[in-house]
């Protein structure tokens, strides 16, 4: 038994058992349904490998409804099949009667795929574990299944019904994802080697001065970077006057109130948080770069930290034990402006344990060809974000109850 307050696969004798898991194969499609990015497809792989004297059953999303990329799960199937080297079959049907005998007459070692759990509109409603496993679909899948196995940790920050129903009435555990994302971010900003430091940038400033508040509040960081949208409103909240094309971009963002949070951040924790020196504007695509305390009349859009401000950072990155990133550095979708973020990684794979955030962060380092020079990638935008910054997150927190609950019956 784990000492743990969760449960993982291994507290479970899993051979010949049913097991659904909840996975997250959302991803970037096409027009042809054409799968553009496999990553969360090939997460899901060692906890299927792990499950391979089982019966699975797996469960998993694409996209929302009103999207153009809102479709079924058998691409998602097909590509799994490839990487599992044997069948995913794709059931196109959730919890009706195709979808119950084709589960029941599934044998050891099978896999299925069930029809995107979206396509169910009582799936996305916010609820209570209670309340969702009221439901039909928990109702009418129940009896079928011997255990439930959460491995979409890029979901758990929404209370949905796949993610917390089954939790209330089957024995519950995390999948392989969800144990190494709880493992490593829990390293990063509890028991990592020191010192540790946070790289915050992107444009969700609100999210991005939650995690600064949590790490060094918490002690979790010795030092937190900043980068992005997120230094253009941490430069303002210090005086520096950023020009009018940038505050009007925070304010259409809705984070001008940001400014007087980032005064009482910075107020608080002074030194340690490092600002950006220098900084590149874009003019009309070219770089052009000043520092801070000399910036040049004109109204232009920051779009990246500058080669200083680079230099500085890279270098504190490089001495850190631990170092989280977490937003890219700039507008990393257009070459001129890409060079902070990816200067950043490539400093990050130095330090002895180095994590990237999910969205945008971690899509640079798989472009960069570094995901293996990583020693975690996450695989959540918002769930990612929210577990740095010490918001609880519902899916784990139901695996939690159901641990205590399962082990209260043993």
């Amino acid at each position: 038994m784990t000492s743990r307050d969760y449960l993982t696969i291994d507290d479970f004798d899993v051979d010949g058992k049913t097991i659904l898991v909840r996975v997250d194969l959302n991803t970037p499609m096409d027009t042809d349904d054409n799968i553009l990015d496999d990553m969360r497809i090939k997460s899901h792989i060692p906890t299927i490998k792990d499950l391979e004297d089982a019966k699975v059953v797996l469960m998993a999303h694409q996209s929302r409804a009103g999207k153009k990329d809102f479709t079924t799960m058998n691409p998602h199937a097909q590509l799994m099949s490839r990487y599992l080297g044997k069948e995913v079959k794709y059931i196109d049907d959730i919890f009706g009667t195709y979808a119950r005998s084709s589960i029941s007459s599934m044998e050891k070692g099978d896999v299925i795929l069930l029809e995107n759990v979206r396509f169910y509109s009582e799936e996305s409603i916010e609820r209570s574990s209670k309340d969702h496993a009221d439901t039909h679909m928990v109702r009418k899948l129940t009896p079928l299944v011997d255990i439930y196995l959460n491995d979409a940790f890029a979901v758990s920050h929404r209370s949905h019904l796949s993610i917390m129903g089954f939790t209330e009435v089957l024995p519950t555990g995390a999948g392989r994802v969800m144990e190494k994302e709880i493992t490593s971010l829990d390293r990063g900003i509890k028991g990592g080697e020191r010192p540790c430091v946070f790289v915050l940038g992107g444009a969700k400033v609100d999210d991005s001065l939650k995690v600064a508040e949590n790490v060094l509040v918490n002690g979790g960081a010795d030092r937190v970077l900043v980068t992005g949208v997120v230094a253009n409103v941490m430069l303002a909240a210090s005086g520096v006057d950023i020009g009018s094309v940038n505050f009007d971009f925070i304010e259409s963002q809705g984070y001008t109130d940001q400014i007087e949070r980032a005064k009482k951040v910075l107020d608080k924790f002074n030194g340690n948080i490092g600002l950006p020196i220098d900084v590149a504007f874009n003019n009309d695509g070219e770089r052009i770069e000043a520092n801070v305390s000399e910036l040049p009349d004109g109204n232009l859009p920051i779009n990246d930290i500058g080669i200083e401000t680079i230099v500085a950072f890279s270098e504190e990155i490089k001495n850190s034990k631990t170092v989280v990133l977490n937003g890219p550095a700039g507008l990393s979708e257009v070459e001129p402006f890409a060079l902070g973020t990816h200067e950043i990684i490539k400093a990050a794979i130095e330090s002895a344990y180095s994590i990237a955030g999910g969205g945008h962060i971690s899509a640079e380092v798989r472009n960069l060809g570094y995901e293996d020079k990583f020693s975690h990638l996450s695989t959540g935008g918002g769930a990612c974000i929210d577990y740095l910054a010490g918001v609880p997150l519902p899916g784990i927190e139901a695996l939690k109850t159901a641990a205590a609950r399962y082990r209260l019956n043993r």
